[in-house]
């Protein structure tokens, strides 16, 4: 059973050590052609109003309110640290159709049919109550709305979830990555219905300092299945590859 105040502790203690590490961050999530799909991907109309969830950095929501001045977008998140930067970024830049909200994790701060569309990208892995989190989406998604859900997602023969003991090495509330019939499935339960998707890849480094338990992890899973990530260490630096859903939602 899942601590979820803990768990969201955790990972807002993660995330603000992270965002505090700066490059090593950005090295982490950033992806530009990853990025431009994404753009190219989403239904983007002019008068939107969209909910970044796990918003981070902004690196979705930046590019998208400086090429659509009309649309409109609240970016959420339990790590103030990164929120602060962002406020000062759109202050900064003179973007003034963006604004950043904290709240607990849970229960989100909106009216219900707030949003025509909800983005999540690289976050819903770390929400501990995922059916409480996208009952919520689906709450405050306008009927004909969209959700766009990226996020990594583990191996088609990743029967033993090492992935998601490689990604809980670092104390930062990771949970679980889902496949799409996953996906499929929960958003289902609240009148969120498949419209398309677009798969893509993520590699990125871990510090092996903050990979505790790492050579022990690696004797309790199949070599193919490990092998199947791409497993390379690099000096102090872990690198995997991993699989990412792109999957757009509509609410009926």
């Amino acid at each position: 059973m899942i601590d979820i105040e803990n768990s969201i502790m955790a990972t807002k203690q993660g995330f603000e050590h992270s965002f505090s590490s700066g490059d090593f961050y950005n090295k982490q999530t950033q992806d530009e052609r990853h990025l431009k799909n994404i753009l190219d991907f989403l239904p983007l109309k002019a008068d939107m109003k969209i909910l970044d969830l796990g918003v981070g950095s902004g690196y979705l929501s930046f590019p998208i309110v400086k090429k659509y001045p009309t649309i409109s977008i609240i970016g959420l998140d339990i790590v103030e640290k990164a929120l602060e930067v962002n406020r000062l970024k759109a202050k900064e830049e003179n973007v003034r159709n963006i604004s950043f909200i904290s709240y607990n994790g849970i229960d989100f701060p909106f009216a219900d049919s707030e949003f025509d569309m909800v983005i999540s990208r690289y976050a819903l892995h770390h929400f501990p109550d995922i059916q409480k989190s996208i009952s919520e989406v689906s709450r405050v998604i306008k009927q004909g709305g969209f959700l766009f859900i990226s996020d990594p997602t583990p191996n088609a023969n990743d029967t033993s979830r090492f992935v998601d003991g490689y990604m809980q090495l670092k104390k930062d509330g990771h949970i679980k990555f889902y496949t799409e019939d996953e996906w499929l499935q929960i958003c289902g339960k609240y009148e969120l219905q498949f419209k398309k998707s677009f798969d893509s890849t993520i590699r990125f480094p871990k510090k092996k300092d903050t990979a505790y338990g790492f050579d022990e992890l690696l004797k309790k899973h199949d070599k193919k299945i490990v092998e199947g990530y791409e497993l390379e260490v690099v000096g102090n630096e872990i690198y995997v590859t991993e699989h990412v859903n792109n999957i757009l939602f509509y609410k009926r």
